[in-house]
């Protein structure tokens, strides 16, 4: 029965590939300016400073002011991939205002229904009552699907926040995203950007319940009676779990992982007064490859990225007052320039699981997405992190 009535909202829902849009499961191209026309280059993007990273294996990457919205430099900003949990910071920058954190909401099985099989897991259970600032722990600390499942139900259904995620999405300017589900999971068309993704961060991080809840490290959650047990967060730079140390200035904001998707991470943190993110998305190798990616980019933005020039910014919400961005005509701004501009060096971390590009790339990745997922889970498989699967 639950995979019946899962299969049910799925169709509901169009996550067949077949019925998704060809712009929903394309990678990005150069079509996409949002944030200015350098973004939508391929190659490293970078003006005025040196010594990135020289390891860098990730698919994309950005670094940005978080003030000022510069991006200090870039790689594929704008490609299109499985954001795994950090489509949750999406889902908070949607949800997190509607309602009080003291309200309190008894569980139901049918809260739980539809939450896909391998989640990653907080411990909700249907006829326990929780507050909201409890089920948004769940949310942040442990990517708790299933606690984002019962704030959807609250919100008025799957397909109702669904649809509320993809407006909120248009109107932060993060058009890259195709929302399918609002806890990340794999879902045939679902994606992201670097660049959206640290929009997401970005805007998330101007409200000060948000910016509270992905920088807690452990918490007490509800186990039923007055007994409750401790979880942490799965951010492993603030918390310095699994053999890493805790990053100077660590402030947030949100991991994931799929075997789909790999690693996913967007990161704050705060030196001297100055707030910088970062976002790495799909390293070669799992683990802990993406947050020592993270935290070298982040080393070097609050180092030798001082001196970079941007080349680009986090744009404004529609709704705040931000410009309407103007996409870059079909085939302009498509590859770096080298030189001096900058774009594509010696430095570029190039990735042997590029995704193929344009209408005919679009054909072969959904001809040849099992055999592609066959090879992306060999060579995650023997890092991988459980304690983050399914976010």
């Amino acid at each position: 029965m639950r995979d019946s009535s899962r299969l049910t909202r799925r169709a509901a829902l169009g996550l067949t590939a077949a019925a998704l849009p060809v712009a929903a499961a394309t990678p990005a191209s150069a079509a996409t300016a949002i944030g200015g026309e350098r973004l939508a280059r391929d190659g490293i993007q970078l003006s005025g400073a040196t010594g990135l990273p020289k390891k860098l294996t990730a698919r994309s990457w950005l670094v940005a002011d978080h003030r000022t919205g510069e991006v200090l430099a870039s790689y594929r900003a704008h490609q299109r991939l499985a954001p795994a949990s950090t489509l949750k910071m999406l889902f908070a920058d949607t949800v997190l205002g509607k309602f009080e954190k003291t309200r309190t909401y008894r569980v139901t099985d049918a809260d739980l229904a539809d939450v896909p099989s391998g989640s990653s897991m907080v411990g909700v259970k249907p006829g326990i009552t929780y507050t909201v600032h409890q089920l948004w722990q769940g949310v942040f600390l442990r990517s708790g699907n299933d606690a984002v499942h019962v704030l959807s139900h609250m919100n008025g259904g799957i397909a109702k926040t669904v649809a509320e995620m993809q407006a909120k999405a248009k109107d932060l300017q993060a058009l890259d995203t195709h929302v399918v589900s609002p806890d990340g999971f794999d879902h045939p068309g679902q994606v992201s950007s670097a660049y959206d993704l640290t929009l997401f961060a970005r805007h998330g991080l101007h409200d000060d319940d948000f910016g509270a809840y992905c920088s807690t490290r452990t918490a007490n959650f509800p186990a039923g009676g007055k007994k409750t047990f401790q979880i942490q967060n799965t951010d492993r730079l603030l918390t310095g779990a699994y053999g890493l140390r805790p990053y100077k200035g660590m402030i947030g904001v949100k991991n994931g992982y799929t075997s789909h998707a790999g690693n996913t991470f967007t990161g704050a943190a705060t030196r001297d007064g100055r707030t910088l993110l970062v976002t790495v998305m799909h390293p070669a190798n799992g683990g802990n490859e993406v947050y020592k990616e993270t935290e070298a980019l982040l080393d070097w933005g609050f180092d030798k990225g001082s001196s970079a020039q941007a080349v680009g910014t986090l744009v404004e919400p529609l709704s705040e007052g931000g410009a309407s961005a103007s996409p870059t005509p079909s085939g302009k701004g498509a590859k770096g320039a080298p030189g001096a501009t900058g774009a594509a060096s010696a430095e570029d971390g190039a990735s042997p699981w590029r995704l193929l590009e344009g209408a005919a790339g679009t054909v072969v990745l959904l001809a040849g997405g099992a055999f592609a997922l066959r090879r992306r889970r060999a060579a995650v498989a023997a890092a991988k992190s459980r304690e983050d699967d399914g976010s």
